[in-house]
C-alpha cells in the first residue's frame, strides 16, 4: 500500500511592526504557501487613513475571520471587510472597540477582543452591526461578566459604559456549542462565558499566554513567556514545541526605547489546521507547522529577520 502524503496548507496571516512610525509599514496581510515555500504580501498596512495616536504596532492589523466569501480583519479600533482580491469593501467602528486583538467567527456572529476595554464585542454578520458586548473582570469571588450595548457612548447608560482599561489584556476569543472561551496575558487561564453571561475559570494557565483555547481533550496555547507552543491534555500529558530561534547576527535590530516586546521567539498566532496539525507564529515573522501525533516540527516559513516584525493573526486560507 502506498503512503498517502500530507498536502501542505495555505495560510493567511497578519503581522505588526512594533515601533513603526508614520511613513513606515506597520505590517500587513500575507498568504503563506507551505508547499511552494512562498509568501505573498496582499495588504501593506501603510496608509494615510491610519490613526497615528499611540505606538506603531498598536495600529497594525490583527485578527482574521471569514464569512460569505469575504475576509474580516481587525485593526486596533476598526473592523475591515475585504473581498478575495483584498480590496476594502466596508468597515465598522464601535466606541468600545479599542486595541483589538484576535477575532472568531461562530455561526452568524463574529466575536472580537477589545483589549482596551477588557471586553468582548459581538458583531452580527448578517445584519452587519455590533449588537452585544461583555465587560470582564476578576472579582474577589471570581470572574464577573457585565453585558452592555456597544453602539456608541450612549450605549450602556451613557457615561456608565465601561471605561478604557486594560487590566486583563484580553487577546483571544473562541466559541463553540459549549460556550465562549476568553483568555489574555493576565486572566490566569481560560474564562468560559456561558448562559446568562455567567463566567467561570475552566483551566488555570501561566501568565503571559496568547491564543489559548480548548482543543480535543485539553487546551492549546502559546506559552509566550516560556517560548513554547503547548498542547496540554486533561491527564497532564502534553506536547511542547520550542519556538524557533535564530543566530543573533542574522537578525535586524532597531532601537525601540522601552518597548520590550520586540524580541525573537515571541510566540503569537496559532491555528488548528486539522486534528493532527497546527501552525504557530513567532518573531521575527516566522510561521511553523507542527505534527501533534509525532510531536515534531514539520516545516516553517520566515519572511523577515527584523525582530520588530511579529506575526499576529493566523488562519487556514479557505478560498
Amino acid at each position: 500500500m502506498s503512503k498517502i502524503e500530507y498536502k501542505l496548507p495555505k495560510l493567511i496571516t497578519t503581522s505588526v511592526v512594533r515601533g513603526s512610525q508614520q511613513g513606515e509599514s506597520h505590517g500587513g496581510v500575507y498568504i503563506i504557501d507551505f508547499a511552494g515555500q512562498e509568501v505573498s504580501q496582499v495588504v501593506d498596512w501603510n496608509t494615510g487613513e491610519i490613526d497615528f495616536q499611540g505606538r506603531g504596532w498598536d495600529r497594525g492589523l490583527r485578527g482574521i475571520a471569514f464569512f460569505a466569501g469575504e475576509i474580516y480583519v481587525a485593526a486596533s479600533d476598526e473592523l475591515f471587510v475585504y473581498d478575495q482580491d483584498f480590496r476594502i469593501q466596508r468597515s465598522f467602528r464601535s466606541t468600545y472597540f479599542k486595541h483589538g486583538h484576535e477575532i472568531f467567527q461562530f455561526n452568524n456572529h463574529l466575536y472580537l477582543t477589545s483589549t482596551g476595554h477588557d471586553s468582548i464585542l459581538a458583531f452580527d454578520l448578517e445584519r452587519q452591526r455590533f449588537f452585544w458586548a461583555l465587560h470582564l473582570a476578576l472579582g474577589e469571588k471570581g470572574p464577573v461578566g457585565t453585558p452592555y450595548d456597544p453602539n456608541g457612548i450612549s450605549g450602556p447608560g451613557g457615561v456608565n459604559g465601561p471605561p478604557a482599561s486594560n487590566h486583563l489584556h484580553l487577546n483571544n476569543v473562541f466559541a463553540d456549542r459549549t460556550g465562549m472561551y476568553v483568555s489574555g496575558l493576565r486572566t490566569g487561564g481560560i474564562l468560559r462565558v456561558g448562559d446568562h453571561n455567567t463566567v467561570e475559570m475552566v483551566v488555570e494557565l501561566p501568565r503571559g499566554i496568547h491564543n489559548a483555547r480548548p482543543f480535543q481533550d485539553g487546551v492549546l496555547f502559546n506559552d509566550t513567556a516560556a517560548n513554547h507552543v503547548r498542547f496540554v491534555r486533561r491527564d497532564g500529558s502534553e506536547h511542547r514545541f520550542a519556538i524557533p530561534q535564530y543566530v543573533d547576527s542574522e537578525l535586524t535590530h532597531t532601537e525601540l526605547g522601552d518597548d520590550q516586546l520586540a524580541r525573537q521567539g515571541f510566540g503569537r498566532g496559532l491555528c488548528v489546521v486539522d486534528e493532527q496539525y497546527l501552525a504557530a507564529g513567532s518573531s521575527p515573522s516566522t510561521v511553523t507547522l507542527y505534527d501533534l501525533s509525532s510531536g515534531e516540527r514539520m516545516t516553517g516559513v520566515n519572511f523577515s529577520m527584523d525582530i520588530r516584525n511579529a506575526i499576529h493573526g493566523l488562519e487556514v486560507w479557505p478560498y
